[in-house]
């Protein structure tokens, strides 16, 4: 063999040595991409793996009030208060005073866009009268929807702590791929008139003006929602879904190590998803049909020491994630599109936000 050849065959070589030792070293926790419309599941990684969900937890605390709304229990004109409970949640949280009132229809989009804990909480309050019953609301639905590996402890996804605030109690959130991916089918096909929600990327409640903290909103051609969530033990998850040429997906991706990463690797998916469609639709299995595969004894991960050194979780919020300012290097292969145009909410009414008797 000609010695350039030699070569040129061992740079080769050891280039996809390196990236494959790239690829394997970027690969993060659960991964499920599905189509709504039809339930098909086209990408799927340990799926049934147990998982904290975090703040995925308010798509579940959004599918109730949606619920509420449709069966005429709640109107998008009701309002909810802060109360002492609300006010307790750490950030991220609107932090409003004591008794000042949301409208419902506002107090979603600031769930879903700004990922408020305390607003959770507001809501929870509003449609089972105290956080016990609702969360027995949400548990039972889940049950229902068929998401049978999901416990709930909260309208939020906060982590529990026991009486000395400074250790877990036993008693966590837990979800896996799949469910999430079930749930967001069942809010698409279920409240396809609440979809423009997931797809905000800012919304003003009264003087403030808030973001999202999903990054494919603002990166990935045809992103149109749904929810991240983040607390240490977890790493970065995020529920997203995107449309190409009238076809809608949504990914599962749990346990990244950065914002930057979940981003990227839902990218991925909905890349591979697009692409791969016409032939995998013929062989893919359904979540209706595909059987649960939980690993005996699994139990959801602790990231803690990986995503945030070993701090405490209740510390840690999405304002820290920015302020630290580390950002992976994009995965291999995985080329992110031009940024789309910004999605904006009109300025709402500074009047939702109400003190008691104005």
């Amino acid at each position: 063999m000609d010695v350039s050849i030699r070569k040129r065959a061992q740079t080769l070589l050891a280039g996809f040595a390196a990236l494959l030792a790239c690829l394997q070293q970027a690969a993060g926790g659960p991964a499920v991409l599905t189509e709504p419309s039809t339930g098909l599941v086209l990408y799927a990684e340990d799926a049934d793996q147990p998982w904290r969900p975090a703040s995925l937890t308010k798509l579940m605390t959004a599918y109730l009030a949606f619920e509420a709304i449709r069966d005429g229990q709640l109107s998008p004109e009701d309002v909810v208060t802060s109360t002492a409970l609300s006010q307790s949640q750490p950030p991220s949280k609107l932090g409003m005073p004591l008794g000042a009132q949301l409208t419902v229809d506002l107090a979603v989009k600031a769930l879903i866009v700004k990922s408020a804990n305390d607003v959770a909480i507001m809501l929870a309050e509003k449609i089972g009268g105290n956080v016990d019953n609702f969360v027995d609301m949400m548990n039972k639905t889940a049950a229902r929807l068929g998401m049978t590996n999901t416990h709930f402890v909260n309208p939020n996804g906060l982590p529990v702590f026991n009486a000395d605030g400074t250790t877990e109690a036993p008693d966590q959130a837990v979800t896996t791929a799949r469910d999430m991916a079930l749930l967001a089918n069942m809010i698409l096909r279920e409240f396809p008139q609440y979809a423009s929600i997931f797809a905000l990327t800012e919304v003003r409640i009264g003087k403030r003006l808030v973001t999202t903290h999903n990054g494919l909103l603002k990166s990935y051609d045809g992103a149109d929602g749904m929810k991240t969530g983040f607390v240490c033990a977890a790493g970065y998850n995020v529920v997203a879904s995107a449309t190409r040429n009238g076809r809608q997906l949504v990914a599962v991706v749990l346990g990244e190590r950065s914002g930057a990463a979940r981003t990227v690797r839902a990218a991925g998916l909905f890349e591979h998803g697009f692409e791969v469609y016409p032939w995998k639709a013929v062989l893919a299995p359904t979540l209706a049909t595909w059987p649960v595969e939980t690993p005996e004894g699994a139990k959801a991960p602790d990231l803690r020491n990986i995503v945030c050194n070993g701090r405490k979780l209740a510390k840690i919020s999405n304002k820290d994630e920015k302020k630290k300012g580390k950002r992976p290097a994009l995965n291999p292969g995985h080329r992110m599109p031009a940024q789309g145009n910004k999605k904006k909410l009109q300025a709402a009414d500074a009047r939702s936000i109400l003190k008691p008797g104005q």
